[in-house]
């Protein structure tokens, strides 16, 4: 169930965070829920031996449900060195 949060943030950074969510194609709201949930740990027990840099990405993107991540990083690694 999602709730409305008021906050208080300075205005500079909220054009920032408005900006880059824009860029990133999400929105403001998911951008700071994900945070929170990084921050509180909510899924804890998937985390064991993630260190805190990428604990804090976790959630920062959305990937295709059909991504391969084994094509993509051999398609990286042939593209730069071949």
């Amino acid at each position: 169930m999602n709730t409305k949060l008021t906050l208080t943030i300075e205005q500079s950074v909220i054009e920032k965070a408005k900006n880059y969510a824009r860029k990133k194609e999400r929105s403001l709201s998911d951008l700071i829920e994900n945070y929170l949930k990084a921050v509180v740990n909510e899924d804890n027990d998937n985390d064991e031996g993630l260190t805190p840099t990428v604990k804090s990405l976790k959630g920062a993107f959305k990937l295709p449900k059909d991504f391969d991540y084994k094509k993509e990083l051999t398609d990286r690694l042939t593209e730069k060195y071949s």
